[in-house]
């Protein structure tokens, strides 16, 4: 992709502004009423449709209502009820380890720090985060998924690989109040235009600024991302 924008807290404020003008009513697309089951959602999630997470959420939020409930569970049931999301195997021992935790070391109730969030068997950052800002009102991170790290890295706002280090760089160029709004803007673009391939930049907002864009031939031929 092309080398990041020259500077990349003005990028990434303008890339907000048009995003909230393009998609002004986003959110989160889990369907979830309760903090664990918001924490059972997110889990679930990881590299798998949120369209699928719920489908499979509808029945397993009925079966098992509390976190003592995922924590006794039979290993293969609960993998069974999960077999259509992906890697459902490991994230029936997550649940059902960080359930665990939450009656043993919280009184079953999930926890609202980052460090205890972490601390938790399958709960990296971005669940917590995810967590922390729709479960518990509290922002004090950006939710990194696979929309953030493409978009930042096409739209130059950065170059880091890891989500760790591009959250950190998101931290410093983003206004607090933008760092929960920013993912949902990235990931309903990512959703309806900036796709994995062959990401629509003919009728994208973003594009007369975007210096990974198709219609860029400088790009192309400078050895910008592939689109194939």
């Amino acid at each position: 992709m092309g080398t990041p924008h020259d500077d990349p807290g003005t990028q990434a404020i303008t890339v907000t502004e048009r995003l909230h003008e393009e998609y002004p009513d986003t959110t989160i697309s889990l369907e979830f009423s309760t903090r664990l089951e918001l924490l059972i959602a997110v889990i679930l999630s990881a590299q798998c449709t949120d369209q699928r997470v719920n489908s499979v959420t509808a029945d397993l939020f009925e079966t098992y209502q509390d976190a003592e409930a995922y924590a006794t569970a039979d290993q293969d049931e609960l993998a069974e009820a999960l077999n259509s999301v992906t890697y459902y195997n490991n994230k029936a021992d997550y649940i059902r380890s960080a359930c665990g935790q939450i009656v043993e070391e919280h009184d079953g109730e999930v926890p609202d720090t980052m460090a205890d969030l972490t601390d938790l068997k399958g709960v990296g950052r971005k669940t917590a985060n995810v967590v922390l800002q729709h479960g518990h009102n509290v922002v004090e991170g950006v939710v990194v998924d696979t929309h953030v790290q493409r978009l930042t890295r096409r739209l130059g706002i950065t170059d880091q690989q890891r989500p760790e280090a591009i959250e950190q760089e998101l931290m410093d160029v983003l206004p607090e109040g933008e760092w929960q709004e920013f993912t949902h803007l990235c990931i309903s673009h990512g959703r309806a235009v900036c796709t994995a391939r062959n990401p629509d930049c003919g009728d994208c907002v973003l594009e007369a600024i975007c210096p990974s864009s198709k219609l860029d031939s400088d790009v192309d031929l400078a050895g910008g991302e592939s689109w194939a």
